[in-house]
């Protein structure tokens, strides 16, 4: 039921379908003011969330500041979390996300041997069977970049946040010879990610954020300032979709 309900709320959290509801009042209703204001905040919110700076600093003020490469130590294990991927049905093969980043930070960490191990959190976190289990397929990928099978531990059972944190110290704690983790997830992820393996247990948990919406400098472009950017609406939703998730998430006692 909590699975249904997040994703419910997920679609819940994207502002252009509130932004086509509040132009469908406007376009339909027959009472002069109530089609007046749905009007105005309609095109008020499509300015704002299209807007890339007001998006930025939103973001700027959620996402944990990031580590450079030269700043991580050695860890026994980089558990990387799952969405970062979709399934091609079409060509049996995965395609990535924005999210991939974490992967591909992950098997750099691995090279330059500052981890041991990679643990991949996550079946999928689909309603419907899409085809997808990355953690499984993308154990295969790693694989067939050279890296060796016994150096890859999959959570393939996982469809959540707090599932991966549940799963992934299972398998940790089976592997006594690990003691060190450095969990690798999204920067808009990690807060939540973060917060949900505190709560299962990992004591001495490091992070190593990527994909970051920000960074430590500011740097906008003027047309950043007065061009809109759909894509805003789909970053924007992603973004609330985190916030939401990390309060119902201390609600249920997961954080």
């Amino acid at each position: 039921m909590f699975f249904i309900l997040s994703k419910i709320l997920g679609f819940l959290c994207n502002p252009f379908y509130w932004i086509i509801i509040l132009f469908v009042i406007a376009w339909f209703t027959k009472k002069p003011k109530l089609k007046k204001w749905s009007f105005r905040i309609g095109v008020g919110s499509l300015i704002f969330f299209t807007n890339t700076i007001i998006f930025c600093e939103f973001a700027r003020m959620w996402e944990p500041n990031g580590k450079t490469i030269e700043e991580i130590g050695h860890y026994d294990v980089a558990i990387v979390l799952g969405g970062m991927a979709e399934y091609d049905r079409s060509h049996n093969r995965l395609s990535m996300r924005r999210g991939a980043d974490r992967i591909w930070q992950a098997i750099h960490l691995y090279h330059l041997g500052k981890v041991d191990k990679i643990l991949i959190a996550g079946a999928n976190g689909d309603i419907i069977d899409k085809g997808l289990n990355e953690a499984i397929q993308f154990r295969e990928i790693l694989i067939d970049e050279g890296i060796p099978a016994a150096d890859i531990l999959v959570d393939s059972i996982s469809q959540n946040t707090f599932q991966n944190a549940v799963e992934s110290k299972k398998i940790i704690d089976h592997h006594p010879e690990i003691s060190t983790v450095l969990l690798v997830t999204s920067a808009i992820h990690m807060p939540r990610a973060e917060a949900c393996f505190d709560k299962v247990g990992f004591m001495k948990l490091e992070t190593f954020t990527t994909d970051h919406y920000t960074g430590k400098n500011r740097g906008y472009l003027f047309s950043q300032i007065i061009i809109p950017n759909e894509s805003n609406l789909t970053d924007w939703s992603n973004l609330l979709h985190e916030i939401l998730g990390y309060i119902i998430y201390d609600m249920i006692g997961y954080l």
